[in-house]
């Protein structure tokens, strides 16, 4: 059994109080008012957080720096990075409050602050766009008074660590993020601590014990970078002598620039963080040559991948990959939402020997999509492989702009002996306690005792009434296609000719008429050579349309036929000679025609099998540990006794879209945990009814005589 690691030190970290910082500069966002809209605010108070938060931690050696750069303005930045004690320095004698010395020249002096920052730190405050603030602020007499606010703000890491100040972004971030784009949902700091406590419960032994030993860790969704320092903070303070290298991908330039300076404080190496557009991860992945021991990520949740929301190149890149036989080889889900793609982005990053990952999603890529659908055929991949180790369902409300429900997939490359070919699924949607005040739509927390609790239940790896284990074939299925005997009633009366008149196969069939299309080409002039073909069939289709129901209006009568190939014969002596004329056709025409009546002669071939009704068809989803024929005893044949099945595939020829294997996979996790409740009777119900109907009654009473 594996070791149980429980990081009481991370647990205990619910009681840092941030309110006292947040609400200062919340104040200073609502000093923008009138000059900014309230979902602009963050334009201006992200990047004087992180260039508040970058001064106080260069306040130290800021005078020694410049000092040095005067000296000599040509020497290398490695150099002026020792003396400031950080990868990132300043060589302006101004600082924030220095700043406020010349308030005629502030703008332009702000600017020249921020040009003496080394070049990552430039490159971070570029990305936001910050010197049109700058413009835009003192535009509006805004500007003093703001750089006035922040120096004035204790943001040196000595007396606010980084764990403090991941908390106070996480609040800020909350706070701008109520308007969020769909599918952007900040990941609470708790549920971070969750997914690191699970992915180092087991096979993490020697990153937790072994002096020098390496931590690769990625988030392909960084956010903010709060997954990164979780997971870094984790592993550093169970085994200080880890090497633990932060990697990230994030296209959102808030977030980016955030991310990069918690990094350059931390002493991460910020080559390894990726910004902007060129950082799309659907579009490329940053690290091709690295792989990761841990990755760990909160894709968003809906958002397209293809089509016209999304970004320009996207849907090609994806789609030349899975050409290509890259990351996303193994199936490319609905182009609404890219979940299925980042988790095959994740898996392709894993080390291909004990590489781990937590990956948050929605409930979509548990059972989204068909059989032969690419959701399914992601899903049954990763089954195959043996990738997954569990799927924990977590409370609704943990978010701060959504109250869904959301689902925690652990994937592993090397499972411990007792989980290969099986996966564990854990219900703990009733483990949380509620917040003492909402902070947007979040309302709850997983506290530590939940936290410890649902660890537990992972690395236990026991069924008990919240966990679930099942072989990996539990989830796959089968697509098997049933029919009914070719059994049919005719009669061509004036009833069965109308319904071929009306029917869609002679109104809106791109192969014989479209009404509908017809008209527009008519009107169009000129028409293209495309068009003109197009024309042309439609007009061969009516007359063809025309003369068959002609036809058939000339033989009305009321024979009935009660045997389908009579009929079809009967037809044909009468069609056959009509323009246009296939058997194809004919056997639409006679389907219209009939109607389905098993007291019918069953139709057969000349070898004796039963011939199918096409219109009768219908599939039935079977798992691959149930036996087909013994299924259909039991679940078909009792309502459909003469019911044909087959599995519709043929591993001999060739693939297509006809002939496709129809095997898939899902997760129905609600019903492997659902408990049947017994409604209350009915009579229980009238007693409670005439209860309240008597309550009620007597408090008119009384009201009406204490009026009287």
């Amino acid at each position: 059994m594996a070791k149980i690691y429980n990081y009481e030190v991370m647990l205990d970290d619910t009681s840092i109080d941030v309110s006292k910082e947040v609400a200062l500069v919340w104040s200073i966002a609502n000093s923008l008012r009138g000059a900014y809209t309230s979902d602009k605010y963050k334009d201006v108070i992200i990047p004087m957080v992180i260039i508040r938060r970058f001064e106080c931690a260069l306040a130290d050696t800021k005078d020694a720096v410049v000092a040095r750069y005067k000296a000599n303005p040509t020497q290398p930045a490695a150099i002026l990075e020792t003396v400031s004690g950080y990868p990132f320095y300043n060589t302006s004698d101004y600082t924030l409050a220095r700043l406020l010395n010349d308030s005629d020249s502030i703008a332009d002096n702000f600017k020249s602050y921020i040009d003496g920052f080394s070049a990552n730190v430039q490159s971070i405050i570029s990305n936001l766009d910050f010197k049109k603030q700058i413009d835009k602020m003192d535009k509006n007499n805004r500007l003093y008074g703001v750089v006035k606010k922040f120096s004035e703000i204790d943001f040196n890491p000595r007396s606010i660590d980084g764990l403090k100040m991941g908390y106070i972004f996480e609040d800020l971030i909350r706070r701008f993020s109520e308007n969020a784009e769909a599918g952007d949902h900040y990941t609470p700091r708790e549920v971070i601590r969750l997914l690191t406590n699970i992915l180092l419960a087991e096979g993490c032994e020697d990153l937790l014990t072994e002096e020098g030993k390496i931590a690769t860790v990625l988030d392909a969704a960084c956010g903010s970078g709060g997954m990164l320092s979780t997971a870094k903070d984790f592993l550093e303070r169970k085994n200080t002598g880890v090497d633990v290298r932060l990697f990230g991908q994030e296209i959102n330039p808030e977030s980016f620039a955030i991310c990069m300076a918690d990094m350059l404080i931390k002493g991460q190496d910020a080559r390894n963080i990726r910004g902007g557009e060129e950082a799309n991860t659907l579009k490329k992945d940053c690290f091709p040559d690295q792989k990761m021991r841990l990755v760990i990520m909160n894709p968003p949740f809906g958002t397209s991948w293809g089509g016209k929301d999304a970004p320009d190149g996207q849907e090609k890149a994806v789609r030349d990959q899975k050409k290509r036989g890259g990351r996303f080889e193994h199936g490319l889900p609905a182009t609404g939402d890219a979940q299925l793609l980042f988790m095959q982005h994740a898996i392709n990053k894993l080390d291909d020997r004990n590489g781990r990952a937590a990956i948050i999603s929605n409930g979509s890529p548990l059972f989204s999509g068909s059989t032969t659908s690419g959701e399914s055929q992601i899903r049954r991949w990763m089954l195959e492989e043996d990738l997954i180790e569990a799927i924990i369902a977590l409370p609704s409300q943990l978010f701060y702009n959504t109250d869904i429900g959301i689902y925690v997939f652990i994937l592993s490359r090397n499972k411990r002996s007792d989980r290969k070919g099986k996966v564990q699924l854990i219900n703990a949607v009733d483990m949380w306690k509620p917040l003492r005040k909402s902070l947007g739509k979040k309302r709850r927390e997983i506290d530590k005792d939940s936290m410890k609790r649902i660890t537990k239940l992972y690395a236990d790896f026991k069924e008990t009434p919240h966990c679930k284990i099942f072989p990996n074939e539990e989830f796959m299925f089968r697509e098997y296609s049933v029919w009914q005997p070719l059994q049919r009633r005719a009669v061509l009366n004036r009833e069965s000719v109308d319904r071929l008149r009306n029917s869609a196969y002679f109104t809106a069939n791109a192969n014989l008429y479209n009404d509908a299309e017809f008209e527009e080409l008519e009107e169009m002039n000129p028409r293209s050579v495309a068009d003109e073909k197009k024309y042309k069939k439609y007009v061969a289709g009516k007359a063809f349309a025309a003369e068959v129901l002609q036809i058939l209006e000339d033989n009305l009568s009321e024979t009935v036929y009660m045997d389908y190939a009579v009929f079809e014969k009967y037809l044909k002596k009468l069609l056959s000679n009509v323009d246009g004329y296939s058997d194809s056709r004919l056997t639409n025409i006679a389907m219209i025609l009939s109607e389905m009546d098993k007291t019918a002669v069953v139709q057969k071939d000349k070898k004796g099998n039963i011939i199918t009704d096409p219109t009768t068809k219908d599939t039935e989803i079977i798992k691959l540990t149930k036996d087909p024929e013994e299924y259909f005893r039991e679940e078909v044949y009792p309502h459909v006794p003469d019911a044909v099945w087959a599995y519709e595939f043929d591993p001999s020829k060739k693939e297509s879209q006809t002939n496709k294997e129809r095997q898939g996979a899902e997760f129905p996790f609600t019903r492997f945990f659902y408990q049947y409740k017994a409604p209350e009777k009915a009579d229980d119900l009238l007693a409670q009814f005439m209860k309240l109907e008597k309550d009620l009654s007597e408090k008119i009473a009384a009201l009406q005589e204490s009026e009287g």
